[in-house]
């Protein structure tokens, strides 16, 4: 199974910031499983693959975009801190 999840930012400081808070998700993971998340410009591009069961994939790919959503929260606060 293999997945391509492309996210879409204003800026590209928000890209690169939300880039590195889910990269270290890639370091970690089960035998089968890959992660690797990139940025370009101001795209942060992610693909998923896996060798194992459909629900791992699923929750792989939820605990991802879960990191994301956590990551835009921080921004957005700091940015109004600024």
């Amino acid at each position: 199974m293999e997945a391509k999840i492309t996210l879409e930012y204003d800026e590209e400081k928000v890209a690169e910031a939300v880039s590195r808070a889910v990269s270290p998700d890639n370091l970690k993971t089960p035998k089968g499983l890959s992660v690797n998340t990139k940025r370009s410009a101001r795209r942060v591009i992610t693909h998923v693959a896996y060798d194992g069961k459909l629900p791992t994939f699923i929750a792989t790919i939820d605990d991802l975009l879960f990191s994301v959503t956590i990551a835009e929260k921080t921004v957005r606060m700091a940015k109004k801190i600024e």
